[in-house]
């Protein structure tokens, strides 16, 4: 590549990256001009998948408690189970859905909607089991509450303990699923919201679709 023409690649990249920047301004203008209803659904409406979470890390670490006999520690083991759940939630719908649609990144409303519901079943219900079975694992090989296997029936002693948990988690599941879905669903439709008042603003209809 000679100089000249690394010169104007790196030139195309900074429009590039310019009028990503105006894009972002737009629509936050666009957005600060919303009513509060559509304004505090999109800053806070993770949050409710988010508590979900913690409710399901919470659910989850009582069942395996149950089945291993740990008596001892509750709020060590519940703690985690409640805090660390919200945050990753939080944080990965806001990334990969929300900051991802405003940014302008996002445009397909299908796309947007099957990350929502993925990262609501995954995230915010499967993950808060998995984390509750290496934890409460720990607290039966600390406290002796429930004798463990060998190396050699490791394995499927866990895959056993985990199934009745999972069994009884799926219905929690489904739910995060579907509240991913109708979170994803309600910030697409204030995203399209913002660009048809962008739109009625006189504003340049190529750039918004760009």
């Amino acid at each position: 590549m000679t100089g000249r023409e690394f010169l104007e690649l790196d030139s195309l990249r900074q429009r590039l990256y310019l009028e990503r920047l105006r894009r972002m301004e737009l629509i936050q203008q666009t957005f600060n001009e919303l009513p509060k209803s559509d304004q505090n659904f999109c800053n806070h409406g993770s949050y409710f998948l988010a508590a979900n979470s913690s409710l399901c890390g919470l659910a989850a670490n009582n069942f395996f408690r149950n089945i291993l006999h740990v008596r001892r520690a509750p709020i060590v083991s519940g703690m985690p189970m409640a805090v660390i759940p919200f945050l990753s939630t939080v944080a990965v719908y806001e990334v990969f859905v929300r900051q991802a649609l405003f940014s302008g990144e996002l445009n397909c409303e299908v796309c947007a909607v099957v990350r929502g519901g993925l990262i609501g079943a995954v995230v915010g219900g499967l993950y808060p089991v998995f984390l509750a079975l290496p934890m409460n694992a720990s607290l039966a090989a600390r406290f002796s509450s429930s004798p463990l296997p060998g190396k050699e029936n490791l394995l499927r002693y866990w895959l056993t303990t985990a199934r009745p948990v999972f069994r009884k988690m799926s219905l929690g599941v489904l739910i995060q699923g579907l509240t991913g879905l109708y979170l994803a669903t309600k910030h697409h439709g204030i995203y399209v919201k913002i660009l048809q008042q962008m739109n009625t603003a006189s504003r340049d209809p190529e750039e918004l679709q760009a």
